[in-house]
């Protein structure tokens, strides 16, 4: 940074900013005539955070960006030009700068110094006037900004959440269709075995019968790891003992829908020893299929229904005007979006909601907003496990 002399050609481009386009020459030449005029080379830095701000700065040449450094990162808030008016203002309570102003290329400043302030006003009415004008549209759009990036924050979070609680299924999905494909493109070639055997269509409904009882019941069924193990190994040996090929995979899938030795004594009883072995692989083609297509239909759902929690929370598709609001509609919403942030922390939620509640006229946006501001902080207040209630 250099001090510069000042030179008669300061005052008609003080003349040319729209700030000062109606205030007297007068008044401009004492600003002059108390300031001090800089040279900010390219790179330099113009102020930086925690720096004291004593200077109003008036840009007359060149450019320089303003840098703000939030959670860990660098955010460019501007970059100013000729005749923009920074630092501090009359009247402002700014203490020290928030962020970094470097400049860009050769950049010329006059600066004064807040000293100056109380013998503006007795100067120029007109000229603290157009600076506090200037400070009143700086305070508006700061606070725009901010409540921008308040926003821009909120939704980054909301999108993590999404990104974290949509992965899952939609992992799943794509697993699952992976596998299918692979079941599908198998199946021509087994397929030559179970068009020629020769089973009565009485066999194929006893079949049926028990493969249809096993996909009814397998949603109740609950088995420790143990004797998940042990039915593994007896179904294991029953295939081998059978000449069944492909026993361990076979077993998996018999096993995941509840199918027993006993099951299949059954189907052996009933269709006898030539086409068993194509029966058998009917079986577990079939279970899992069925077992493919749940998942597929499971995963699905669970991403419709956080569509509908997005859409709930938002109330995108409704209008801007005061309703009737579900407080526990809101609540429900707000705590399928934060889903993830109580895993995060391992926390429990435990909810205690009157049901008699009536619905309040309000902003559904809004008010969710409310209860996602509340629980985020909460969560964030704690520490690892608890219960937020």
């Amino acid at each position: 940074m250099k001090v510069l002399p000042k030179t008669p050609a300061l005052l008609s481009a003080l003349q040319s900013f729209e700030t000062f386009d109606e205030i007297a020459p007068e008044a401009l030449q004492w600003i002059i005539d108390k300031s001090d005029y800089k040279l900010y080379e390219t790179g330099e830095n113009l102020f930086q955070p925690g720096q004291a701000v004593n200077h109003m700065q008036v840009i007359m040449k060149g450019r320089y960006v303003v840098r703000l450094e939030q959670n860990g990162q660098t955010r460019e808030l501007g970059v100013w030009e000729a005749g923009y008016i920074t630092g501090v203002l009359p009247f402002s309570r700014m203490k020290e700068a928030r962020a970094y102003g470097q400049a860009l290329e050769p950049t010329y400043i006059l600066e004064l110094h807040k000293q100056y302030f109380t013998e503006m006003v007795n100067v120029s009415y007109e000229l603290t006037q157009a600076l506090v004008a200037v400070m009143s549209d700086r305070v508006r759009d700061f606070t725009t900004m901010q409540f921008q990036n308040e926003k821009l924050m909120a939704l980054g979070k909301l999108s993590a959440g999404l990104a974290h609680e949509l992965n899952n299924p939609a992992s799943a999905m794509v697993r699952n269709a992976e596998e299918l494909y692979r079941k599908v493109h198998s199946t021509p070639e087994k397929f030559k075995s179970i068009i020629t055997m020769r089973i009565t269509p009485e066999q194929t409904d006893e079949v049926n019968a028990i493969l249809f009882s096993r996909i009814e019941q397998a949603q109740n069924l609950d088995l420790s790891l143990m004797e998940r193990e042990e039915r593994m190994d007896d179904v294991i040996d029953w295939l081998d003992d059978h000449g069944i090929g492909e026993g361990e995979d076979i077993a998996e899938t018999f096993v995941d829908f509840g199918v027993t030795v006993d099951d299949l004594d059954n189907i052996h009883n009933i269709v006898g020893d030539d086409p068993l072995s194509s029966i058998m692989w009917w079986l577990e083609s079939t279970l899992s299929l069925e077992n493919l297509v749940s998942e597929i239909q499971e995963a699905s759902g669970r991403i419709s229904k956080l569509v509908k929690s997005i859409k709930d929370y938002s109330h995108m598709d409704r209008g801007v005007v005061m309703e009737p609001v579900d407080i526990h509609e809101g609540l429900r919403s707000t705590m399928i979006m934060l889903k993830h942030k109580f895993k995060s922390k391992n926390i429990n939620l435990e909810k205690d909601l009157a049901p008699e509640l009536p619905k309040v006229s309000g902003f559904a946006g809004e008010l969710n907003q409310v209860w996602t501001n509340l629980v985020v902080n909460a969560i964030d207040a704690m520490g690892q496990g608890g219960t937020l209630t």
